[in-house]
């Protein structure tokens, strides 16, 4: 994690104050510092130090961020991975991504003097793997400034500050929700980190906090949370951080009516902040950020590139996926948009390669293809997104094969593929329509799907 230094000042000037809240209780920031202080001992101690890439996949998001700001500490740069990872995924990442150790349990502590490192801006000190990596696993290396560098411009759009109660109710291996992590131990406040998204557990967390960062599409669910608590305690919620797919202009209107201002913002797990929208009049550039919107000859949409401090240093391994960077320092990760000009508000349009937005998660169609076409009877198949009115789009499957039964495809996703990836939608069909080479047609294939009525789609039941 890139603010062990703020930790440690944090635990000097307000020792007292709670700086995280997890399932198993509280951390003040003077016990967090003690923690981090003796987990980064115990790496040195294994010769885990300055370069070293260290996976992490601690079950307990507080044990999680013990491990981080350790890592920070020694110097070594953490990767996170999804502790509910069967042990086949997990070595399967691991022989793609080469890490000098990993924990999944809280990482040893150890007495002694503390580890010295002097930070530094280009130090790699966080990774994570993006959306839909199954198959492909693809891990997005960040330097510290990346992250650090735009926590100031996030404080004056947001107000966080050291007497905020910030609620981060998902994984912190998400980038959107590590991030929100990190910021906000870095500006002193509390960090409420139930480690998942729990609805039942909603009400009670939000009776303390003041900001949330979610998804757009568990905005709703926030809101149902706060007005059914004004009957009790009400709740001091008055700003809601939502990051991912467009954002309903009735949710924020609704926000608004219950006292709640919403920062809502465009970025990627390559790309971190992009456009934001801290009014309702629209996406704009972030501070720092340029963003050329290149339409191809006779085309109405373009790529979205943008180029900023804010922007990763690719992916470890040298894995391949949707980041591309071209000698000017721009990066894309195949976003379109209308045509924008500076100053106007940037109006995206979905994504060039096919990538489904999905309730914030970003699914790569060819990974989920990989594992459905293991399936016996599966000739081939398309995926595809299709419009859910919350989701933004759901992963939907159109298989090509005989005797094809859901029940295994079914299998198969839950054994292999992550949560967002998994098709909520399936279609058999006898034979897909090819391009010239021969390659399904994806685009198709999705404009059946849109139009409804095509004899040759059947819905698996």
């Amino acid at each position: 994690m890139p603010v062990a230094a703020q930790v440690m000042r944090h635990a000097s000037a307000a020792p007292d104050r709670i700086a995280v809240s997890g399932p198993g209780g509280d951390l003040s920031y003077a016990e967090l510092a003690s923690r981090a202080g003796r987990a980064a001992r115990g790496l040195a101690g294994e010769g885990i130090g300055r370069g070293a890439l260290v996976a992490v996949a601690q079950a307990d998001p507080v044990a999680l961020l013990v491990a981080v700001l350790a890592a920070d500490l020694a110097g070594a740069t953490p990767l996170l991975c999804d502790h509910a990872w069967s042990e086949e995924r997990r070595a399967q990442v691991m022989a793609a991504v080469p890490v000098a150790a990993r924990f999944d349990d809280p990482l040893p502590e150890a007495d002694g003097p503390p580890v010295r490192h002097r930070p530094a801006p280009d130090d790699l000190t966080w990774a994570c793997f993006s959306s839909g990596s199954t198959g492909r696993p693809r891990a997005v290396v960040r330097g510290r400034a990346s992250w650090t560098g735009s926590f100031g411009q996030l404080d004056e759009m947001t107000g966080i500050g050291p007497g905020d109660v910030v609620l981060i109710p998902g994984p912190l291996v998400s980038s959107l929700y590590g991030f929100a992590a990190v910021h906000t131990l870095a500006a002193g406040a509390t960090a409420v980190v139930p480690g998942r998204w729990s609805p039942s557990l909603l009400a009670d967390q939000l009776r303390r906090a003041t900001v949330v960062h979610v998804v757009p599409h568990r905005l709703p669910a926030v809101l149902d949370a706060l007005e059914a608590g004004h009957d009790a305690a009400g709740g001091p919620l008055r700003t809601a951080v939502v990051g991912g797919a467009a954002l309903d202009a009735a949710a924020r209107t609704r926000a608004a009516a219950a006292g709640v201002r919403v920062v809502s913002y465009y970025g990627a797990t390559e790309l971190s902040f992009v456009a934001v929208d801290a009014d309702g009049a629209g996406l704009r550039p972030f501070p720092g950020v340029e963003i050329d919107v290149r339409v191809p000859p006779g085309q109405v949409l373009g790529e979205v590139w943008v180029r900023s401090p804010w922007l990763c240093e690719g992916y470890l391994a040298g894995a391949t996926g949707p980041l591309r960077q071209d000698d000017g320092g721009w990066m894309t990760v195949g976003d379109l948009a209308e045509p924008h000009r500076p100053g106007e508000v940037l109006r995206l349009r979905g994504r060039g390669d096919g990538a489904i937005q999905t309730g914030g998660a970003t699914v790569v169609p060819e990974d989920v293809e990989e594992v459905l076409r293991k399936v016996p009877g599966v000739d081939d198949v398309v995926v595809v997104g299709t419009p859910h009115p919350y989701l933004g789009a759901v992963v939907t499957a159109v298989v090509e094969g005989e005797d094809v039964v859901r029940a295994a495809l079914e299998a198969a996703a839950r054994a292999e593929l992550d949560p967002a990836q998994r098709p909520r939608r399936w279609y058999a069909a006898a034979s897909l329509p090819r391009t010239p080479t021969g390659k399904p047609a994806r685009g198709l294939v999705a404009a059946r799907l849109a139009a409804g009525d095509d004899p040759g789609l059947r819905r698996l039941a």
